[in-house]
C-alpha cells in the first residue's frame, strides 16, 4: 500500500468518479490512475469502486469505509510535513481560508493586511463559497479555516469558534417612507418588496424566523449572496434591502439611509471552523487571535482537544464582540 495509491482514491472520490479529471488536477496519467487503484485493490482483496465496463460507477460499501480512513492518513502525512515547516521555518508556510462574500469583503480586508505585513513569506489563499460548501473545503482538507455564520455546524469534524456577534440593517433610498417611521416594525417591512440574502447565507434564518414568529410573509422579490449586490438593487428601486450592519459602506453608500434592525432580528454569531486533527502552525493562532482577540492560543488549543460538539462550553463566559 502507497500514500500515492491512497491519494489517488480519495482524489477520484472527490471528483465525482472521474479519473480523467482526476489526472488532470494530479498531473498524471489516466491509464497510471487506473492500474494504482486497481494494485491496491487487488492487494487489499475488496472493490473500492464498482465498475461498469471501464467506468467506475459508484463507491462499494467497503470503499467508503477506506477512502474516510484514506483522507485521514493523508491529513496526517500533511501535519508530517507541516511540524517540519515549522521547525525549519515557522514564518514560511500557506494558509487556506474559506469563506463568503461578506467576511472577505467587509471583516477580513484589515485582518489580512496585518497579517501579511507580519507574515510576508506565508502564501495566503482565500476561496469563497455557500457556507456548506466552504465547510466542505475544510472538512475534506482543501482549506484550513472556514469563516462563516451559516452550515458549520452540520458538518461532525469541524471544531467551531465563535468570533464575533452581528445583527443587520434595513437600506432605502434617501426621502423613503420606512425613513420615517419613529420605530421600524417587521409590520411595516411587510409592506414593501424585500432585496436580501439568498437563503443559507450570511444569517438569513433568522431573518425568516422574525417574521415567520411574527404570522408575516416577506415579499422577498430578489436575493443574492453578495451585499453589493443587494445594495445595487435598492438603489435601482426593486425593494428595500436587508442586509449585514457590517456592509454599510459610511463613505460610498451615502446615497442609502441605514435603518437600525436589531429589535427586529435576533443577533447572528459568526464563527470559524477548523478540522479536527488539523496542526497548528504558530502563524496560524496568530491570524486566529488577529480576527477575533478572545481566540488565544491556550482557548484554541483547549477547543481542539474538546473536539467537536464539546468545545463551545469554553465560550459561555466568554462575552463576544459585537460588529
Amino acid at each position: 500500500m502507497k500514500l500515492q495509491q491512497l491519494r489517488y482514491i480519495w482524489e477520484v472520490s472527490r471528483h465525482n468518479l472521474n479519473v480523467s479529471a482526476t489526472a488532470q488536477s494530479l498531473f498524471t496519467s489516466q491509464p497510471g490512475i487506473s492500474k494504482q487503484i486497481r494494485l491496491l485493490e487487488d492487494e487489499l482483496g475488496v472493490e473500492i469502486f464498482a465498475r461498469s465496463g471501464k467506468h467506475l460507477t459508484r463507491v462499494t460499501p467497503a470503499g467508503q469505509a477506506i477512502i474516510e480512513l484514506a483522507g485521514q492518513v493523508l491529513r496526517l502525512a500533511e501535519n508530517i510535513k507541516d511540524v517540519a515547516q515549522e521547525h525549519s521555518d515557522e514564518r514560511r508556510g500557506s494558509l487556506s481560508i474559506a469563506t463568503t462574500h461578506t467576511q472577505a469583503r467587509y471583516a477580513l480586508p484589515p485582518v489580512i493586511r496585518d497579517f501579511t505585513q507580519k507574515y510576508p513569506d506565508v502564501a495566503l489563499h482565500m476561496q469563497q463559497g455557500t457556507p456548506k460548501q466552504i465547510a466542505q473545503m475544510v472538512s475534506d482538507g482543501q482549506a484550513d479555516f472556514a469563516i462563516a455564520t451559516e452550515s458549520l455546524d452540520l458538518f461532525n469534524d469541524l471544531v467551531l469558534l465563535p468570533c464575533y456577534r452581528w445583527n443587520r440593517c434595513v437600506l432605502v433610498p434617501t426621502g423613503h417612507p420606512l425613513a420615517e417611521l419613529e420605530t421600524l416594525t417587521l409590520e411595516a417591512l411587510a409592506d414593501y418588496p424585500l432585496v436580501t440574502y439568498v437563503f443559507g447565507f450570511t444569517g438569513r434564518s433568522q431573518l425568516d424566523d422574525a417574521f415567520r414568529a411574527r404570522g408575516l410573509s416577506p415579499n422577498v422579490v430578489l436575493t443574492a449572496a453578495d451585499a453589493d449586490v443587494i445594495k445595487t438593487y435598492v438603489r435601482l428601486g426593486m425593494g428595500v434591502g436587508i442586509v449585514a450592519h457590517m456592509a454599510v459602506d459610511a463613505e460610498h453608500d451615502t446615497d442609502l439611509v441605514a435603518l437600525e434592525a436589531d429589535h427586529l432580528f435576533e443577533s447572528s454569531t459568526t464563527k470559524i471552523g477548523i478540522r479536527r486533527g488539523t496542526f497548528m502552525r504558530g502563524y496560524m493562532y496568530d491570524f486566529l487571535e488577529g480576527f477575533a482577540g478572545h481566540l488565544d492560543r491556550d482557548l484554541v488549543d483547549a477547543a481542539l482537544v474538546a473536539g467537536p460538539r464539546h468545545e463551545q462550553g469554553l465560550f459561555e463566559d466568554i462575552e463576544l464582540p459585537i460588529r
